[in-house]
C-alpha cells in the first residue's frame, strides 16, 4: 500500500497555497493526484522561493506525488475534458473565486449530475458567500484579520505578520482533514457526495484561540505580550552565555515549581501568587529576572541538560539548518531524503503524521509543468493526433 487513501483520485486544479498543499498531503497519503495547469499560466508555487539552477525547490516538494497536466478549462474543448475528467475523480480541489467554475460549466451541479459521488473541495479567503465572498484575499489579509498579527508582536511594537504562509497553511491541513470526512461520509451514506466550503479565516481564527469568546463574554480584546503569556510565566526566550536563545514554557505548575528550584528560587513557590499560570504571568518581570539571569551564566547545552535533569521544559530557537541535525527529527524521520530527477537526492519535511497500520510515503518530488499531459488524455481515450490538436490550438 502507498498509504490510506490507495485507490482515491484527485484533480488539483487549485493553485498558491492552500489547495495544492491539501493535495500534496492527500497525495503522501496514497492518493493518486493530477495536477492540472493552464498551459501559459501554471500555478505560481512554480515560481515562489528560492530555485537551485532554474529548479524551484519549493515546487520541488509541494508538487510531490502529484501527475502534472495543462488544460485550458476556460475553453470549450478543455471543459470537456475535464467533465470527462472529473467523471471518474474522487476529489476534486479548486481555489478560483465563487462563481469562476459555474461560468466555464464546470459547477458543482454539472459534475455531481455526471459523478454523484464526487467531492468537491472550494478553498477561498472569506467563503463562497457573503459580503466578501468576492474579494481578492492572500493569506496575509486573513492573517491580519484574524486576530493573528494584532497578538504577534512586542507589547510596545506594531502588530506582526508571518514570515510564511501561515493561514494558507493551516487551511491546507485543514482541507485535508475536511476531505477525509467527506470520503468517510461518502462511504457511510451510499456514496454521496459533496460540497466543502473552506475559507482562510477559519483555521487560523481557530488556531489564534479563544479571543472571540473573550470579547463576546468579557467584551476586551486580548493584548500584545511579546514573548511572554498572559496565561502562565516564566515563559519567554533567553539568552544564554554563549549567545544562544532558548525557550522555556511552565503551563503546568509543576514545571514552573521546577524551574524555580533549579535556577536557586524555591522560596517563590509559597508565595500565593505562584499558584496559578494567570497569577505568575502577573509577575513575569521578577520571574524572568530569576530565570534570564541564571540561564544567561551558562551555555546553551549546560542549560538544556540542567532542564532535563530537572524534568522542565526548554527548547533552543532553531534555525532551519538546525533542524536537519536534531537527533529528534532524524530518529522518527521527521526530515526524508527524496531522489529528484534533476537535483538528485534532497532532503525535505517528510509527511505529516506516523500511521502504523497504511503509513504514507513520497513517492516522486514535483513534476514539471505539463509532463505527464499525454498518458493522462491517453487514459481517458484521447488519441495522439487528438492530443497533437489540443496542442496546436493551446487547449493543453
Amino acid at each position: 500500500m502507498t498509504g490510506p487513501l490507495e485507490g482515491i483520485k484527485v484533480l488539483d486544479i487549485s493553485t498558491i497555497l492552500a489547495g495544492p498543499l491539501v493535495a500534496q498531503i492527500l497525495g503522501d497519503f496514497g492518493a493518486e493526484v493530477i495536477k492540472i495547469e493552464h498551459p501559459t499560466k501554471p500555478d505560481g508555487m512554480r515560481g515562489h522561493g528560492l530555485d537551485k539552477d532554474g529548479h524551484p525547490l519549493w515546487w520541488t516538494m509541494i508538487g510531490r506525488n502529484k501527475r502534472t497536466m495543462t488544460l485550458d478549462l476556460g475553453s470549450a474543448q478543455g471543459g470537456a475534458l475535464f467533465r470527462r475528467l472529473a467523471a471518474e475523480a474522487d476529489v476534486v480541489v479548486e481555489n478560483f473565486r465563487p462563481g469562476t467554475l459555474e461560468r466555464w460549466g464546470l459547477g458543482y451541479d454539472v459534475l455531481s449530475e455526471l459523478n454523484p459521488g464526487l467531492i468537491l473541495l472550494r478553498v477561498t479567503g472569506f467563503g463562497q458567500t457573503g459580503p466578501y465572498a468576492t474579494r481578492p484575499a492572500f493569506g496575509t489579509l486573513v492573517e491580519s484579520m484574524s486576530g493573528f498579527a494584532h497578538l504577534t508582536g512586542e507589547a510596545d511594537g506594531p502588530p506582526t505578520l508571518p514570515a510564511f504562509g501561515l493561514a494558507d497553511s493551516l487551511a491546507g491541513i485543514a482541507g485535508s482533514s475536511a476531505v477525509s470526512m467527506a470520503l468517510l461520509h461518502r462511504t457511510n451514506n451510499g456514496g454521496k457526495g459533496q460540497q466543502i466550503d473552506l475559507d482562510l479565516l477559519s483555521p487560523i481564527m481557530a488556531a489564534v484561540g479563544p479571543g472571540v469568546i473573550y470579547a463576546d463574554q468579557l467584551g476586551i480584546d486580548q493584548e500584545r505580550t511579546g514573548n511572554r503569556s498572559s496565561n502562565n510565566a516564566p515563559r519567554n526566550l533567553y539568552k544564554t552565555a554563549d549567545g544562544h536563545w532558548l525557550a522555556i514554557s511552565t503551563s503546568a505548575n509543576s514545571i514552573a515549581e521546577r524551574v524555580l528550584v533549579l535556577v536557586g528560587h524555591p522560596e517563590v513557590l509559597d508565595e500565593p501568587w505562584f499558584a496559578t499560570g494567570r497569577q505568575r504571568a502577573a509577575h513575569a518581570d521578577l520571574l524572568d529576572e530569576y530565570v534570564g539571569g541564571w540561564i544567561g551564566e551558562r551555555t546553551k547545552d549546560v542549560v538544556i541538560d540542567e532542564f532535563e535533569k530537572a524534568g522542565a521544559a526548554v527548547a533552543p530557537v532553531y534555525k532551519p539548518s538546525d533542524l536537519l541535525s536534531d537527533p529528534q527529527v532524524n530518529a522518527i524521520e521527521m526530515v526524508t531524503t527524496v531522489e529528484d530527477d534533476d537535483l538528485g537526492p534532497v532532503r525535505m519535511q517528510n509527511v505529516m503524521w506516523r500511521m502504523g497500520g497504511s503509513p504514507g510515503r513520497i513517492r516522486y518530488t514535483g513534476r514539471k509543468h505539463g509532463a505527464d499531459t499525454d498518458e493522462v488524455l491517453t487514459e481517458i481515450g484521447c488519441s495522439a493526433d487528438e492530443i497533437e490538436a489540443m496542442r496546436r490550438d493551446s487547449v493543453v
